[in-house]
């Protein structure tokens, strides 16, 4: 080489460097930090997707925290709930064992009646202080919150989940496509102006139980009604008068509407006759018929009704309603509705924070004014002074509004139950598997691949050693010109 301003090969030799020692430095930066993009000049398009990852790891990650403390809150309310359950299997202890009366001293009573206030006291006070974080979980704050429900058209709501946007609501509309019908059976007697031609003994049987009437020659319908309608607590049959076609009839009628009610009229012995629904024949001495199940519409969806009891189950909308026997057992077509404004207990177990991962349900009161129902009472009557109270001797109502209360409480425990298993359990365990895959992608994308980082790393170690070396003898090199000056 003969020029010596510009070292062709030294320039050469200092780019080639330069470029080994970036790669050995990237190479250590790898290896010291255990990630592959450590910069966006790494590699963007990466980058931008570890990122995204990154972010679907937080959000999966966060729902699943969610999901654990739901349960967490649920179960507190479970395990208030079991004592609640306790507490009314010995309400009803007490009840089934004042009943017995004759056995038991007007100071036995009255211990047993003190028993029942503490009872519902204790319900209350479980009621009023179950909470988590500082939240009640008992007293109805979790329940959700309903308007312009008519009265006259249902009886009760229970909202057990149900997806409502913020700050907006979600309207119900129950449409009874055929109303319920309830059981009945028709009779007449043989004699003239509604009066019985000869006695006649009746069995009459309800979903309650069955009773024996004996009735007397000339016992007028009306009579025979009211006989009826005074054992309705024991049978589950009421009676009335009614005219077919110029006959006085009795028609003897179930309590209960739907498939499951039924009532049975049989004649003892061979006198006396019976009809089905106004039909007079001298030779059936039997007779039983039951109600059936109307057609309710609930929201475009057929409901699950059971007598007057209709419920729906949607992803969007779990309810049960009791209709008025007007409104549910009506022969035309009719409809009301009403809007769930809010509340119930707001579960986000997605990563999307959205409607769609957004799990709700209802968690009603279960104080002693809340367990029970309008048709037989609630629990708070049985308390000193009320209706059921043990002074009353209404032990028969007294027990329907206990197990009532205690098929509530059952109910809400299974639906908590369900909730944490079928929800929460799954939608935890799905997140669970979600995060191992999203992390499994970030690390394939981000993360350093030590083998080939370590290949890496000594390769760049050689190449730079290698381009030192050349770099000294490329700077040597224009000496050989001093050769010339001699």
């Amino acid at each position: 080489m003969s020029r010596i301003v510009t070292n062709v090969q030294s320039l050469v030799a200092q780019r080639v460097l330069g470029t080994q020692n970036k790669q050995l430095n990237q190479a250590l930066t790898r290896l010291s930090t255990g990630l592959r993009i450590n910069s966006g000049s790494d590699d963007p398009a990466g980058l931008i997707a570890s990122e995204s990852l990154r972010s679907e790891k937080v959000a999966i990650g966060a729902a699943i925290d969610n999901a654990n403390r739901a349960d967490n809150v649920l179960a507190v309310a479970e395990g208030a709930l079991v004592e609640v359950n306790r507490l009314l299997l010995d309400l009803e202890d007490l009840i089934d064992r004042s009943a017995s009366t004759a056995g038991l001293s007007q100071q036995e009573l009255d211990a047993n009646q003190a028993q029942v206030d503490a009872i519902l006291q204790s319900i209350d006070r479980i009621a009023n202080t179950a909470q988590f974080n500082g939240t009640k979980l008992l007293g109805g704050g979790f329940d959700f919150t309903t308007s312009g429900v008519t009265g006259a058209d249902i009886s009760s709501v229970r909202v057990n989940a149900a997806k409502i946007p913020e700050g907006t609501t979600r309207s119900v509309n129950v449409e009874v496509v055929n109303g319920s019908t309830f059981a009945s059976v028709s009779a007449v007697g043989g004699g003239a102006a509604g009066v019985l031609s000869a006695a006649t003994t009746l069995e009459i049987r309800g979903n309650l139980g069955s009773e024996i009437f004996s009735f007397a020659s000339g016992t007028t319908q009306a009579d025979i009604a009211t006989a009826i309608n005074s054992s309705s607590q024991l049978t589950g049959v009421s009676a009335s008068t009614i005219n077919v076609a110029g006959t006085d009839h009795v028609r003897f009628s179930s309590t209960q509407y739907g498939s499951d009610s039924v009532v049975s009229v049989q004649v003892v012995g061979s006198t006396g006759r019976i009809a089905i629904d106004g039909t007079d024949t001298t030779t059936d001495h039997a007779s039983s018929n039951n109600g059936t199940d109307g057609t309710v519409v609930i929201n475009g969806t057929q409901a699950n009704v059971d007598g007057l009891k209709a419920s729906v189950r949607t992803g969007s909308l779990d309810v049960d309603l009791l209709l008025d026997a007007t409104f549910g057992g009506s022969t035309t077509a009719v409809n009301s509705s009403f809007d769930i404004v809010g509340g119930g207990a707001r579960f986000n177990i997605a990563p999307e924070v959205s409607l769609v991962g957004m799990e709700t349900i209802g968690i009603q009161s279960v104080s002693t004014a809340s367990l029970g129902d309008n048709a037989d009472g609630f629990l708070s009557t049985l308390a000193s002074g009320g209706t059921n109270d043990i002074k009353s001797r209404n032990f028969a109502s007294a027990q329907r509004v206990v197990e009532k209360a205690q098929d509530q409480i059952s109910g809400l425990r299974g639906r908590i139950g369900g909730f944490q298993r079928n929800t929460l359990d799954t939608a935890v365990n799905s997140l669970l598997i979600a995060l191992e895959n999203t992390a499994a992608a970030e690390s394939a994308i981000r993360e350093t691949d030590f083998a080939e980082t370590t290949s890496a790393l000594t390769r760049a170690q050689i190449l730079v050693a290698s381009s030192t070396s050349t770099l000294q003898l490329a700077n040597a090199q224009p000496q050989s010109v001093l050769s010339l000056l001699q």
